[in-house]
């Protein structure tokens, strides 16, 4: 499967974006995916992930109650909601996907080329 994901950009604390990553190739329901992303000089950190069976959700604490992963089998897209931005939100974001549930570690065969994120005053 490919994955290319699009919707970053500057935006001011408190504010709202939406990321979207687009899946092409084998059936997108066989996948389950996730949300990771990378700030500068940090390793890349686990964000959000949802079952390809049950739709069911994960987030990172950090991002809890602020951002919120959905898919749509029929179009083959992920998107991740995220609100109240804050500045240490600032990363790329990669999309990813695994047919087998990979949960929290980075372990996902598939991987986006990344959307950056700026959250700025």
């Amino acid at each position: 499967v490919q994955l290319q994901a699009s919707g970053g950009g500057l935006v001011q604390p408190g504010d709202s974006l939406r990321l979207s990553c687009a899946a092409s190739g084998r059936s997108f329901s066989h996948y389950n995916m996730a949300w990771f992303r990378q700030a500068l000089g940090k390793e890349r950190a686990f964000v959000a992930a949802i079952r390809r069976s049950t739709g069911s959700t994960y987030y990172d604490d950090s991002v809890k109650g602020r951002f919120t992963m959905s898919r749509d089998n029929t179009k083959n897209t992920v998107s991740l909601q995220m609100n109240s931005l804050k500045p240490e939100d600032t990363a790329v974001y990669y999309c990813a996907a695994d047919e087998f549930w990979a949960g929290s570690r980075d372990e996902y065969d598939y991987w986006g080329q990344g959307t950056l994120v700026t959250v700025s005053s």
